[in-house]
């Protein structure tokens, strides 16, 4: 967790412009791949038949195989509702193979690369030192927070880390409800709750890190709101991409017809 949320905020920032790019472009595509001719074509693949399997093996244990651009773990994201309850065991498993995922690597360096040429935290200094321990903050920042919100609370107040993923409606209303997934959640019943454990887990990850190995200057109550706030601002802005990610990657998956 950083002081300015722009650091950790930025890498995102680009991944949603690349999210909207992919929207943009896979409606126009729908407008223009109507056949010159009707003539017969040679049967495709039908690529619905992997996205029913997924979704099936999703029902079967409660999580995914998915990644967010091919890359980030998604393993949080399910897209129907017809899922068992997470065991605690399951809980700490899926949140520990997310933490501990190889792509964690270059994804902590980037965001350290940007902390660094922002000189966020400057008590960190520059060079190598400097940016070895703004990684080494990151992924600690990162490792934390996802325990704390993913695994620990909600395992303590039986709550549900997943996002159900709405998959219809308009743009606005999926928007909404992505956005209001930060403060609202299931528990581990189906019913629905506040979001204790996003809101509680990243404020108490928050003043753990912030307190523990942060640059002095910066642990003050006034900056682990600020960094609090960061997280649950990233956070929000994850659950709209993971809302339209699923469309995006059936659409990427699918073949455009040969040019005739």
């Amino acid at each position: 967790m950083k002081t300015l949320s722009r650091d950790k905020l930025c890498p995102l920032l680009l991944f949603a412009f690349l999210l909207s790019s992919l929207l943009v472009a896979s409606s126009a595509g729908q407008q223009t791949t109507a056949p010159a001719d009707p003539a017969p074509q040679k049967q495709e693949p039908d690529k619905s038949k992997s996205n029913t399997e997924a979704i099936q093996k999703q029902e079967k244990t409660g999580t995914s195989n998915d990644r967010l651009f091919f890359a980030l773990p998604n393993f949080l994201t399910v897209e129907t509702k017809n899922v068992p309850p997470l065991t605690a065991k399951q809980k700490l498993k899926v949140v520990t193979r997310g933490c501990f995922d190889p792509i964690q690597i270059p994804w902590y360096g980037i965001q350290a690369g940007i902390s660094q040429a922002t000189n966020s935290e400057a008590g960190y200094g520059q060079g190598a030192e400097g940016y070895g321990k703004r990684y080494a903050a990151y992924a600690a920042d990162g490792t934390i927070e996802n325990y704390f919100s993913q695994a620990f609370l909600p395992i303590l107040l039986h709550q549900d880390p997943r996002y159900f993923q709405m998959g219809e409606g308009s743009f606005t209303h999926r928007t909404g409800y992505a956005i209001s997934r930060i403060f609202v959640t299931r528990s581990d019943s189906g019913h629905r709750q506040f979001n204790f454990s996003e809101i509680v887990g990243s404020g108490m990850a928050s003043a753990i890190s912030t307190y523990s190995y942060h640059p002095q200057e910066d642990r003050t109550a006034s900056n682990t709101v600020k960094v609090w706030w960061t997280e649950v601002g990233y956070d929000t802005l994850t659950l709209v991409i993971k809302e339209y990610w699923p469309d995006i990657r059936r659409k990427m998956s699918k073949k455009k017809p040969a040019a005739r």
